[in-house]
């Protein structure tokens, strides 16, 4: 049930998202969470300041009454989930400068003022490492 991946910063992409809110597949058949990692893979192979990131899937991370999903998280920092993207280039990109920068910060906590546009909004939960919460 686990498949044990390399330590370090990454972002956990739910390869078996809907598509949309209102379609699990778009017309071709292909899930929502598929296209997007397609769509980070493409972005992070074109962008070598985005190569510090690892990008890692699996099916469904339980937010299933949001689309597109993923897990920012690097080891002793704060996690953060997020949904709700259209799986193209420009979300991918958004998620991975955002991912870059986390992975940069000291605790995981990037200043709102740094976050890409096209993350704000998409937060749905902060999760603390593992020994530690958030104050």
């Amino acid at each position: 049930m686990l498949t044990p991946v390399p330590p370090g910063p990454s972002v956990v992409v739910c390869n078996t998202c809907r598509h949309t809110a209102d379609a699990r597949e778009d017309e071709t058949g292909q899930r929502g969470g598929a296209l997007l990692e397609a769509a980070m893979r493409s972005v992070q192979a074109a962008d070598p300041e985005l190569q510090g990131v690892q990008i890692q899937a699996m099916p469904c991370l339980f937010a299933c009454s949001r689309h597109c999903t993923v897990h920012i998280r690097a080891p002793g920092k704060v996690g953060y989930v997020l949904g709700d993207f259209t799986p193209d280039e420009d979300a991918a990109r958004a998620i991975l400068e955002y991912a870059a920068r986390h992975a940069e910060s000291e605790h995981g906590c990037v200043p709102f003022k740094e976050w890409p546009q096209g993350v704000k909004g998409h937060f749905i939960t902060r999760t603390p490492p593992e020994g530690y919460v958030c104050t």
